[in-house]
C-alpha cells in the first residue's frame, strides 16, 4: 500500500504554528484552527516535539481528543527528546533555523536518533497528543541545514538506530509508515540509496514549492516514484512568503527572493489567479507528491486553503510561468495542455 493510500486525501494540516513559530498564538487561537481544519473536511494532521518543545502536541492533542481516533491519520517526528529540565528557548543553536520557536515552551531539546530514544520520543509524543497510536513516523531534521557539516554523523545514528526501530514497528503493525521529514533533499537521496532502509514516504519541506523546486526535480522525484516513496510537501508557502508573509526558508525574505515572489504576483494578478492556489496545485501535480500540508495559527486560513484546491487557473497562468522562467521545465503543470 502507497503513502497516498493511508493518507485521507491530498491536504493536511502542519501543525508547526501551533508550537508558536514565529509568534506566540493565544490558546482559543490554536484550539480554533484545530477545529476549523477539522469542520473544512482535513483527516490528516502532521505534528512533531520540536515545535515548541512539545506545545504543538499538547495544543494539537487536546483538540483532537473529542474526535473519534479512527476518523484521521497522525503523523509526528522522532530524533528529538523533550526534557522537563528548562533553558533559553531564544538561546538554541538550531543551525539556519535559529529563534524560530523562541517564543515556544522552554524545556530543553536533546537531539537523538538512537533507537532507545526513538521509543522514547513516541511514548512521550503519545502523552502529549493524549492518544494511542501514531501513523506515521518521521525522523525529523537530519540534514545540513540543523547540523551543518556534522549532519552525516546524525544521519548515520538514525540509519542504525531509528530507521531500525522504525522498520521493526512498521511491521509489528503499530505504526502504518514511516520516512524523513526534512528541509533538504540530500538525505532522501541518500535514504533512497540505502539497502536496509525501506521507508514509505517523506515529508519534505520547503523545496517542492512553486518558489523552489529545481533541486529535487534534478533526481530526487524520479528515483522517488521508482521506488514508491511518495513526498509529502510540507511548507507549500516557502514558510510563508508565498501566501502573504514575510519568512522564507524560516527567516526574513532576502530582497532577491522578495522581488522573486513579486514577480509571481505580477503574472497572478494578470490571470486573477490566488498565489496560494498556485503553490498548492503545483506542488500537488508532481506524481511523486502524495499530498500537501501547509501550516496555519489563524482558523480562516483553513478555509482558504480548502478553496486553493479547487480554484481554476487558466493554463496561460502557468505559460507565463514557463515564459518567465519561474517554473522550471521539467515540472509537471496541473494542466495537461500546458506544454514545456
Amino acid at each position: 500500500m502507497s503513502l497516498k493510500d493511508k493518507l485521507p486525501g491530498q491536504l493536511g494540516f502542519g501543525t508547526a504554528p501551533l508550537g508558536n513559530m514565529f509568534r506566540a498564538i493565544p490558546e482559543d487561537e490554536a484550539q480554533a484552527t484545530v477545529h476549523a481544519a477539522w469542520a473544512a473536511g482535513v483527516r490528516y494532521f502532521d505534528t512533531a516535539p520540536f515545535y515548541g518543545s512539545g506545545l504543538s502536541e499538547i495544543r494539537l492533542g487536546e483538540a483532537l481528543k473529542q474526535y473519534n481516533r479512527n476518523d484521521y491519520v497522525l503523523s509526528s517526528k522522532v530524533g528529538r527528546v523533550i526534557l522537563d529540565e528548562v533553558e533559553d528557548a531564544a538561546a538554541r543553536d538550531l543551525g539556519e533555523k535559529s529563534g524560530v520557536f523562541e517564543h515556544g515552551r522552554p524545556n530543553k531539546i536533546i537531539n537523538d536518533y538512537s533507537a532507545d530514544a526513538t521509543l522514547r520520543s513516541i511514548e512521550d509524543s503519545l502523552k502529549r497528543l493524549q492518544t494511542d497510536r501514531l501513523d506515521i513516523v518521521w525522523v525529523h531534521d537530519i540534514a545540513q541545514d540543523f547540523y551543518g557539516d556534522q549532519w552525516l554523523e546524525y544521519f548515520n545514528q538514525a540509519r542504525t538506530g531509528a530507521f531500525k526501530v522504525l522498520t521493526r514497528l512498521r511491521e509489528e503493525g503499530v505504526i502504518k509508515g514511516w520516512g524523513l521529514g526534512v528541509n533538504k533533499v540530500e538525505p532522501c537521496e541518500l535514504t533512497l540509496d540505502l539497502t536496509e532502509a525501506q521507508p514509505d514516504g517523506f515529508l519534505l519541506a520547503g523545496r517542492y514549492t512553486l518558489l523552489d523546486h529545481e533541486r529535487p526535480l534534478q533526481r530526487l522525484m524520479e528515483s522517488a516514484r521508482v521506488q514508491n516513496v511518495e513526498i509529502v510537501v510540507g511548507g507549500p508557502y516557502s514558510s510563508g512568503i508565498l501566501a502573504g508573509g514575510v519568512h522564507f526558508e524560516y527567516q526574513k525574505a532576502s530582497p532577491e527572493i522578495i522581488a522573486k515572489v513579486g514577480q509571481i504576483q505580477r503574472i497572478a494578478a494578470t490571470f486573477n489567479v490566488d498565489v496560494k492556489a498556485a503553490a498548492l496545485q503545483f506542488s500537488l501535480a508532481n506524481p511523486a507528491v502524495a499530498a500537501v500540508i501547509p501550516g496555519a495559527s489563524k482558523p480562516g486560513r483553513i478555509a482558504e486553503d480548502v478553496a486553493a484546491l479547487s480554484a481554476t487557473i487558466p493554463a496561460g497562468f502557468w505559460q507565463a510561468m514557463r515564459d518567465a522562467n519561474l517554473v522550471s521545465e521539467r515540472a509537471p503543470l496541473p494542466i495537461d495542455e500546458v506544454k514545456a
